[in-house]
C-alpha cells in the first residue's frame, strides 16, 4: 500500500507528507494487459472516440464521488430549436448543429427548465461522459470550496505552504491564484500530438495509459522560465498541483472532500468518477482532465455558477468566489483570440458568458445575462479547429434564443 486515507488530525500530518512523496514514483503494482494498454493508447483516435469518451471506466481505473439520496430535479419544458447561428459566412440552422459538430449530449436550459435535450451514439441520461479539462473548472470550484471553508486562507498563499515537495521547483514562489489563472511562469509545453517525443506524450504514457508514476511527479522538476504572475501558459500540471494543494489543505481525499461538499449536497442525480493514474491506494484522481459525469449533473454544475454558488436550495458555494473565478485576468489571451482566461474557466470576449471547455468538444456554457447554461459533450477529432469555433458560434446565438 503506498497511500493512506488523509485524517484531519494534525498529529498524522507529518506522516502523510513522507508517504504521499513516496507514493507519487511509485511502481509497485501489476501492469494492465497488452490489450487494455492499446486501447488506452488509442482512446483519443478518431475512430472511436465517439465511444471511448463515455466508456472510460471500462479502460482506465476510476473510482467514484459518490452522490446522495435527494436529487436537485431540474424542471422540462422541451422546444425546438427555432433559430439559427451564423459560422464561416454561411447562415446554419440550429436543429442541425448537433451533427455538425461530433455531439455524443447536448443540454440547454433557459431560465432554469430543461428546454433541449438529445442523446445520440448509444448515450442516454444515465451515461457517464468525460469531462477532459471541465475537470479544471470543477478543480476550481473545489478551491473555492476549501477558502470559504477556511482550510486555504487566501488564494493569495503560495502553493509550497501547503505542498513543501515544491520548494526546489518553479513553484517555490507561485501562489495558488497565479497557478488558477495558469499564470505560474513554470515551463511546460501542453501538446497532444502523443504519438511525438515530448514531455507531456511521456507524461501521458507513463501516468495515464501505464499508470507507472503519477502525473504530478512531472511538477517536481519543472522550473521558471518566466517570473509568476506574467505570462499566460495553459498547463494540465498546473491544475494537478491545484488538486494536490487541495488534498493538503482540507486533510482529505479530492473525492472524500468533493462528495461531501459538493456532490451529496447539490443533489446530483448520479454518482461521477475520477480517470486514476494507478490502482486504489496508489493512484491519484487526475484532476486537470479525469472527471466523468452524466449529462444533466453537468448541467447541475453549471446552475450552480449561473445562480451565483446556489444549488439545490443550498449556498455552497460564495457568490464573491463565482463572480472572481470567472473575471479573466487579460481577454482576450492573446491578439486575434475570442477567449479569455480566469480561475480555470474561459471567457468570451465582448460578453459576460464563460466556459469549462475540454479537449476535442466538452463544454459548460454559462450566460448570466440570457440566464442560460448549455452542455456539450463532443467526440472531436484530435486537433479539430472548425467544430470549436462554430459551437463558439452557436453558443453566443443560443444566448439570443427566446423559446416559444
Amino acid at each position: 500500500m503506498c497511500r493512506i486515507t488523509m485524517q484531519r488530525k494534525p498529529s498524522l500530518k507529518s506522516l502523510f507528507l513522507f508517504l504521499s512523496l513516496v507514493c507519487i514514483s511509485c511502481t509497485c503494482f501489476a501492469q494492465p494487459s497488452e490489450t487494455i494498454l492499446e486501447l488506452r493508447r488509442r482512446f483519443l483516435d478518431p475512430d472511436i472516440n465517439s465511444l471511448t469518451f463515455h466508456n472510460i471506466d471500462e479502460i482506465f481505473t476510476t473510482q467514484q464521488v459518490p452522490a446522495g439520496t435527494e436529487t436537485w430535479v431540474i424542471p422540462s419544458n422541451p422546444k425546438t430549436l427555432n433559430f439559427s447561428y451564423q459560422f464561416n459566412g454561411a447562415t446554419i440552422d440550429a436543429a442541425d448543429f448537433a451533427e455538425r459538430t461530433f455531439t455524443n449530449a447536448l443540454l440547454i436550459i433557459k431560465n432554469g427548465e430543461i428546454v433541449f435535450e438529445r442523446y445520440l451514439n448509444q448515450t442516454n441520461e444515465d451515461t457517464h461522459f468525460l469531462s477532459m479539462s471541465m475537470a479544471k473548472s470543477i478543480t476550481s470550484i473545489l478551491i473555492g470550496m476549501a477558502v470559504s471553508d477556511g482550510f486555504i486562507r487566501s488564494v493569495d498563499d503560495k502553493i509550497v505552504q501547503y505542498v513543501p515537495e515544491l520548494k526546489n521547483s518553479g513553484y517555490r514562489d507561485v501562489t495558488i491564484r497565479q497557478a488558477l489563472q495558469m499564470r505560474s511562469g513554470v515551463g511546460w509545453d501542453e501538446r497532444y500530438d502523443f504519438e511525438k517525443q515530448t514531455p507531456m506524450a511521456k507524461l501521458h504514457h507513463e501516468s495515464i495509459v501505464e499508470n507507472r508514476i503519477r502525473f504530478v511527479s512531472a511538477a517536481l522538476n519543472l522550473q521558471a522560465l518566466h517570473p509568476p504572475g506574467e505570462v499566460f501558459n495553459y498547463s494540465t500540471v498546473e491544475t494537478t498541483v491545484l488538486g494536490w494543494v487541495l488534498e493538503r489543505a482540507t486533510g482529505l481525499p479530492l473525492i472524500q472532500y468533493m462528495s461531501e461538499r459538493c456532490w451529496r449536497p447539490a443533489g446530483m442525480q448520479s454518482y461521477g468518477f475520477w480517470l486514476f493514474d494507478g490502482p486504489p491506494g496508489i493512484g491519484n484522481p487526475v484532476n486537470g482532465m479525469g472527471f466523468n459525469a452524466t449529462l444533466r449533473d453537468f448541467g447541475r454544475i453549471g446552475l450552480m455558477m449561473l445562480q451565483n454558488g446556489r444549488a439545490f436550495g443550498r449556498q455552497l458555494l460564495p457568490s464573491k468566489w463565482v463572480a472572481e473565478s470567472t473575471t479573466p485576468a487579460e481577454e482576450p489571451i492573446a491578439p486575434g483570440l475570442s477567449r479569455g482566461y480566469a480561475y480555470q474557466w474561459w471567457t468570451l470576449a465582448d460578453s459576460p458568458a464563460y466556459m469549462a471547455v475540454g479537449l476535442q468538444g466538452q463544454f459548460i456554457y454559462v450566460d448570466p445575462d440570457s440566464v442560460t447554461v448549455a452542455v456539450k459533450l463532443s467526440y472531436f477529432p484530435p486537433g479539430e479547429q472548425r467544430a470549436d469555433a462554430e459551437s463558439e458560434a452557436f453558443f453566443r446565438a443560443l444566448s439570443n434564443w427566446s423559446p416559444e
